[in-house]
């Protein structure tokens, strides 16, 4: 039976939520991943040291049988530098939503005034905090991301060194960013690999497709593909897995968030086969993430055996993207 063997895969971009749910999903993500970048917009968001280190422990308590390393995030604010030394040993990076933007980011920032933002992000810059961006204006929805690239511009330029990460993206214009300025690198996730526009709103509305930021265009597609598949050192995955109840993602209101994470590897096993590069996934789901975070995770080996797997209908009343497919690759075993 062809193998596949990852080492220390990492999520870098993950939505646990908290409470029944946190205890029912983060148990899948700890078989098949070493660690997640864990986003902060709870209801209330995390803001302080107390709420950083309380759902850490909520986390940890919720996967007592597996290593997983949730590494922490604070939601965006002007915080103090004094704050922020105060914190900086508890966190791997400040998240920042623009205001109203997706779930739970009301309280996001309302206007990129840098010179407003300056201290907060120059004592980030002076700390090595990494700044996460939800990177989308108000704009017509297939156009936010694109829109988004001035912003990306202004604080690459207004502070060289920050570590700023283009989280999610979706488009060919922010593959593009990647090669202009040194402190920009960006997650991609398993789902903005597969689909395109098409397969949200193509026939039927496929609600357990639908995500913000919304899928693009073939060309977005294309160039996703590209830098993914060739391991870019600037790109690493983050799954952007964001579990709602089913009632919540069928009904007219439709929550955005694409639940990938009991499935994401396998995915990306059949993607990186399909284009004949299995041998960049290595590198895509944990070297790259290694190398800009500068983390070293714990060791731990994850087994994928090209095998028939069919995607359960349903994980603890949240349905996962392709439910009740089969795929090509299935986790063995975790060393």
């Amino acid at each position: 039976m062809k193998t596949h063997t990852l080492l220390m895969p990492l999520d870098m971009h993950l939505h646990l939520r908290d409470g029944i749910m946190l205890e029912n999903i983060a148990p899948l993500s700890a078989f098949s991943f070493s660690g997640a970048v864990v986003m902060p917009n709870l209801v209330p968001p995390i803001t302080t040291l107390e709420e950083v280190k309380a759902y850490k422990q909520r986390i940890i308590a919720a996967v007592p049988n597996d290593y997983f390393e949730p590494y922490m995030t604070l939601f965006y604010k002007n915080y103090s530098k004094a704050f922020l030394k105060s914190v900086v040993e508890e966190i791997i990076a400040i998240k920042l939503y623009p205001a109203g933007i997706t779930t739970n980011s009301e309280g996001g920032v309302s206007s990129f005034d840098i010179e407003e933002m300056r201290p907060t992000l120059e004592a980030m810059s002076e700390l090595n905090i990494p700044l996460c961006v939800h990177g989308e204006t108000d704009g017509f929805v297939m156009d936010r991301e694109a829109e988004f690239m001035s912003i990306y511009e202004l604080l690459a330029t207004s502070f060289p060194n920050l570590k700023i990460i283009m989280e999610h993206i979706t488009t060919k214009a922010a593959v593009d960013m990647l090669d202009k300025h040194d402190n920009l690198y960006a997650t991609i996730t398993v789902h903005h690999l597969l689909f395109t526009l098409d397969d949200v709103v193509g026939g039927m509305m496929m609600p357990h497709n639908f995500c913000k930021p919304i899928a693009k265009r073939p060309e977005d597609l294309d160039a996703l593909l590209s830098v993914a598949l060739e391991a870019h050192p600037k790109v690493m995955f983050g799954s952007d897995s964001a579990p709602h109840p089913q009632d919540k993602k069928e009904n007219c209101g439709c929550a955005a968030g694409v639940f990938s994470a009991p499935i994401a590897l396998q995915l990306l096993c059949e993607i990186f086969e399909q284009y004949d590069r299995l041998d960049n996934l290595q590198a895509f789901v944990s070297d790259n993430a290694q190398n800009i975070y500068g983390i070293c995770p714990e060791f731990k080996e994850v087994i994928l055996e090209k095998r028939p797997f069919v995607i359960p209908n349903i994980y603890a009343n949240v349905v996962p993207m392709y439910a009740e497919q089969a795929l090509n690759w299935a986790i063995a075993d975790i060393e």
